[in-house]
């Protein structure tokens, strides 16, 4: 029995004189059907991710204020959200994840609706939601704030990621919607060594561990206390020498799976709509206080009720396209010994497997791969 594919709809960055980018995304979710949801009087969950500070590629808060009027004037309540991290930066705790947030210029002012951090205070405030048909998590550990609203919806900043491969719907929604213990379950399969040969004592790795885990010997080499370890994985992406690496060869794969079925929580039982933006597609999170060059060029705004299928057309859509000259990925491809996957995501992370996510996903009945794709 051949699988129903999911519509996907699709709309480039070109803007004629007379019309705006915040308009034209208007229009694609509204032809994408966000209005079949019954928004009158609903507390409407956005989850965004707000952007560390220093970090210049996060959404800016004009596409929020787009999906916030809509919301607005389909009868909802939308509120922005996001959970606390674990790692070292500014948005570890409410207080500093909301001066972060403004900061990066996210206001009822320049998005029309509040902000709530979606875990509370110190990252505490979370719900335990069951995973049906989860394998590793019995029980997701989701932001109380976020299982309180009545409608989900995301809107993703897609581009590539140092653990996951790439980060689009299901990161934002899985790893994003998590609690602070959420988090560290999600990363716990993964505890980073340190390679010494290739160590050079900087010290990048252990301004980036929130747990003191990572120490050094009189040879200024690095090591990493696997007992005071949480697995975040900033180390790997911080170690501009490839000194860091994952011992445990299946831990790329269980965050994946974890991530898909946190999702699943997330989702289960009520209306939810989710939109990728492809743009400013940075080699790594935007949890990074910096980014670097884009990998790719920008590519368009993308829409779906279904995330998986919509994450995977995102994917299709970015390996369609040239590497941008000068990027860590076209860096990657020119190094000695260099070997083809024929995947820009892989490419740029080699030891990251995008695919484990979105093959877990749809097992467990969050959405399928298989995709329409409705250009508008």
């Amino acid at each position: 029995m051949e699988t129903q594919k999911s519509k996907v709809y699709f709309s480039d960055l070109r803007a004629l004189p007379g019309t705006s980018l915040p308009e034209k995304l208007k229009k694609l979710i509204r032809r994408a059907g966000i209005g079949d949801i019954d928004f009158d009087k609903k507390m409407t969950a956005i989850k965004i991710h707000f952007g560390e500070p220093g970090n210049l590629s996060f959404l800016r808060p004009n596409w929020a204020k787009a999906v916030a009027d809509v919301v607005k004037e389909l009868g909802g309540k939308p509120f922005l959200t996001d959970c606390n991290t674990l790692y070292v930066g500014r948005r570890k705790d409410a207080l500093e994840h909301l001066e972060s947030a403004l900061e990066n210029g996210f206001s009822p002012f320049s998005t029309g609706c509040q902000i709530i951090i979606g875990d509370g205070l110190k990252g505490t405030d979370e719900t335990y939601v069951p995973v049906k048909g989860g394998e590793l998590v019995t029980e997701a550990k989701i932001g109380t704030a976020i299982m309180d609203a009545d409608i989900f919806i995301s809107l993703n900043h897609f581009k590539g990621h140092e653990a996951t491969g790439f980060g689009g719907a299901l990161k934002n929604i899985g790893m994003g919607c998590g609690s602070r213990a959420g988090k560290m379950e999600m990363h716990n399969s993964g505890k980073p060594t340190v390679d010494q040969e290739r160590c050079v004592g900087c010290r990048t790795c252990s301004k980036n561990c929130a747990h003191g885990a990572i120490s050094f010997d009189e040879h200024r080499k690095a090591s990493i206390d696997h007992t005071k370890c949480v697995g975040c994985g900033r180390c790997l992406g911080s170690c501009n020498f490839d000194a860091i690496y994952n011992e445990n060869s299946s831990a790329v794969k269980e965050l994946d799976m974890k991530i898909a079925e946190y999702s699943k929580a997330v989702l289960d039982g009520r209306p939810n709509f989710h939109i990728n933006l492809v743009i400013d597609i940075s080699p790594y999170c935007d949890c990074h206080g910096e980014n670097d060059v884009p990998i790719l060029p920008d590519i368009g705004m993308f829409a779906s009720f279904d995330p998986v299928a919509l994450d995977q057309a995102c994917v299709d859509a970015c390996n369609a396209q040239e590497p941008m000259p000068g990027s860590l990925l076209d860096d990657r491809m020119h190094e000695e010994g260099f070997c083809d996957h024929h995947d820009h995501f892989v490419n740029t992370t080699p030891d990251s497997g995008w695919e484990y996510c979105l093959e877990h996903a749809e097992k467990i009945g969050l959405g399928t791969r298989q995709y329409e794709l409705i250009t508008i």
